[in-house]
Formats: structure tokens, sequence, C-alpha cells
């Protein structure tokens, strides 16, 4: 129903260029969680076709960020502003999980490759944390990172690992600052140490290295007893971590926390 259903951002409604955004994240998301779906079956099904042609199709054919897509941007940084690159990251991550009769397709190669040239040209401009995700694309999509390119992230990340074996996303963020002028939380959080321990394990790390150790056994013993989550915070503002806005981060937090540990066993 992609051509029935509306945006969720219309310009209607929101001005342009929402339509655009809106569609360009939406359909990274969607061929994302289908190709997800289908990928112990080792084929997509039509759904999932559909939602990558209609990925191809919102792809940027010109300008500066040519091979990339639109992004939601409501100058609410770091998710919902200047993260356009995250967005493409995600977009090799699905592309990375089709089979490869789909990669093959001369279409398809054609976008993969924009989409390469896109990532590659845009790198050095990236804070820490995209790259990370960078790294996590380029185990599933040839061309992106050269080993020595993923070495240097790699070395990166765990520079910033913390002595009690997390990882805290205010390191991986540069100058960003929040928006009501209160210091970013420096502690280990479950995003942070989420994502770092998770796409570590994609390199191939071996389970016995010592910082993918501490870092899921951090994961093992910072899980909430309460709610069963693991807290993460907000880089726009100090947030009360039991609202609603204030669940968002360990929501995320908790999903890559859990992929983590259940990639360890």
């Amino acid at each position: 129903m992609w051509k029935e259903v509306e945006p969720f951002y219309p310009d209607e409604k929101r001005g342009v260029p929402k339509t655009a955004e809106s569609r360009g994240t939406e359909a990274i998301f969607n061929a994302l969680i289908l190709a997800r779906y289908d990928q112990s079956a080792g084929k997509l099904s039509p759904d999932a076709r559909l939602a990558f042609d209609n990925m191809w199709a919102e792809q940027l054919k010109t300008g500066d960020a040519k091979g990339g897509w639109s992004w939601l941007e409501f100058h609410n940084s770091p998710w919902e502003g200047e993260s356009q690159y995250y967005g493409a990251t995600l977009a090799a991550i699905a592309v990375g999980m089709t089979p490869g009769d789909y990669q093959a397709d001369a279409k398809v190669q054609e976008g993969i490759q924009q989409m390469r040239e896109y990532l590659v040209r845009q790198r050095s401009s990236q804070v820490l944390i995209n790259r990370v995700m960078l790294l996590w694309a380029s185990t599933k999509v040839t061309g992106i990172l050269t080993a020595a390119e993923q070495q240097t992230i790699i070395d990166e990340a765990l520079s910033k690992q913390q002595a009690d074996g997390g990882f805290s996303l205010s390191a991986f963020v540069g100058g960003w600052k929040r928006h009501d002028e209160t210091a970013l939380e420096a502690k280990s959080d479950g995003y942070a140490t989420g994502v770092v321990t998770f796409v570590l394990e994609q390199t191939g790390m071996a389970r016995d290295r010592q910082p993918l150790k501490k870092a899921l056994a951090w994961l093992a013993a910072n899980q909430e007893k309460t709610d069963g989550r693991w807290l993460a915070y907000s880089l726009n503002k100090q947030r009360d971590l039991s609202s609603d806005v204030g669940r968002f981060m360990s929501d995320a937090a908790t999903a890559y926390a859990v992929m983590a540990l259940e990639a360890a066993k």
C-alpha cells in the first residue's frame, strides 16, 4: 500500500521537504525489517522485494548526498537531525541480508554501488557512533571498508571502553551538547555498550578477547531487575527515565543488548 498510504509526515501538514524525508526513512526501515524476517528462508518474499524496489526508488541520484536517502530532520540531533548517514548504513545492512541472486541483479548492483560510494565519500566527516554502524554495514556489503579501515574503527571504539567494561554514548558523538545545557551522561550505558558489543561480534572478534568479554559481562550485570531493560540516556536533554520519551533510548539499548547477548551464545 506504499502508493495508497500517505507518508507519516506529509508536506501538507509539516511543510516541504517532510514527504521526501519521511519516505526515505520509511523505505529503509521497511526493507531492513522485511529482509531480516526473510533472512532465515534464504529468499526474499514479494513484500520484501517491493520494499526494496521502493527503497531504491527513493535513493538520491544527484547532489552531495547522491547514493544516500533523505532522512527525517527535526533539528534534534543525533537521530532526528544530521542522521542521513546513519540511515544509509541501515540501508546497507538491509542489502547485506538479501540473498546473492538479488544482489546480482544489474539494477540492484547500480544502487548498491552508488550507496557504497556515498558511504565511502562521507565517512571521514562522521562521528564515531556512525562509523561503528558503518563497520557493521561493512561486514554485510563488500567494498565499504578495507580490513585496515575496519581495524581503525575497532581500535578507536575500544579506546572508549570504560574501566567497568561498558561504553558511554557520550564518548561516541563528538561535540554534541544537550539543548538544556546539562552535562551528557558519562557513565556506561546500554545503548553504546549494546551497539559496540554487537558490532564487534559481527566483525568476527573472538569471544575470548578481553575487551569483548568485559563488554558482555557488563551487559550481563547491568540489566534492570525491576523491568528488564538496560538504561540509556538522551543526548538532547536530561529526561525522566520513567516517562515515555525518557524510555526511548532505553528501548533501543535493550534491543541491542539482547542482540549482543544472543550473538554470544
